[in-house]
């Protein structure tokens, strides 16, 4: 069966037929749905029946594996992620971010797969940054595109240990990972696109402006990523798996129930 690539929306988001992520994929399919990232920014395949071991290979076919620094407490490999929650309102997925900005090298994108899923709720919502950058005024653009922000992991390490997701230690985590600058429009790597970068979980201010300036144009570029005009909403159902590139588009998952919902998410670093 050939691949089968169907668009969900006209700026982000498609749905992968005809691909069983279990097989050990040959390069032109590997190029083909690397393709489909670039130009879709999240794919969704369905019903897939991975396993850790087959979840892992997968994304090796993409680059090397990124570590996320914010391990939870339920996982038991470091490079596998699980989220499990039960009332995730606040915990910080439902708010439109990118994965680990506060590194200094954030990661090429993320592979999540449900593994419980509530009886109803808990979509997940994915927006384009391209789409936002170039939704902006050529005057704000011209601004944007010479300003860096700083990401900082506290805010999210912080309710993570509220909340008791993780055992980590907040001054050691710290340390280990001081806040870090990003360009506030990042070049995308591979498509030369530029991308609006500053995010509500890792975003504390923008380099070089006053504080009274700062709070007139992050929270409005914040607000501005949430636009409906660029995103897509997925369903989850058993054997789905999302794979997106966290340089271009920001995510939001939905927390609309009050049942347990566990997925597993792998992370792929940035090619040497």
């Amino acid at each position: 069966m050939a691949l089968e690539i169907t668009p969900v929306t006209t700026v982000i988001g498609a749905e992968v037929r005809g691909v069983d992520l279990r097989d050990d994929l040959d390069a032109v399919t590997v190029g083909a749905i690397r393709q489909a990232l670039l130009d879709h920014l999240v794919l969704f395949f369905r019903d897939q029946e991975l396993d850790d071991d087959a979840h892992l290979a997968f994304a090796l076919k993409f680059g090397p594996l990124s570590i996320s620094p914010l391990a939870t407490k339920y996982q038991d490999s470091p490079a596998i992620t699980v989220l499990d929650q039960v009332a995730p309102k606040g915990e910080g997925a439902d708010e439109w971010h990118s994965d680990n900005t506060f590194m200094a090298n954030p990661p090429l994108g993320s592979i999540l797969r449900c593994v419980q899923l509530p009886s109803v709720g808990g979509d997940t919502c994915f927006a384009s940054m391209y789409a936002a950058y170039e939704a902006l005024s050529p005057h704000l653009r011209q601004l944007v595109d010479g300003l860096t922000a700083v990401h900082d992991i506290t805010k999210s390490l912080r309710r993570a240990i509220r909340d008791g997701h993780t055992t980590l230690d907040l001054a050691e985590t710290q340390a280990k990972l001081p806040p870090v600058e990003h360009p506030v429009a990042r070049v995308h790597e591979e498509t030369g696109r530029k991308a609006l970068f500053v995010n509500r979980n890792s975003t504390t201010h923008l380099v070089g402006l006053t504080e009274r300036e700062n709070e007139a144009l992050l929270p409005f570029l914040l607000e501005h990523a949430r636009s409906p005009e660029f995103q897509c909403r997925l369903h989850w159902e058993p054997g789905t798996v999302a794979f997106w590139d966290n340089r271009s588009m920001q995510h939001y998952a939905v927390a609309d129930y009050a049942e347990r919902r566990v997925m597993r998410r792998v992370t792929v670093d940035q090619s040497s």
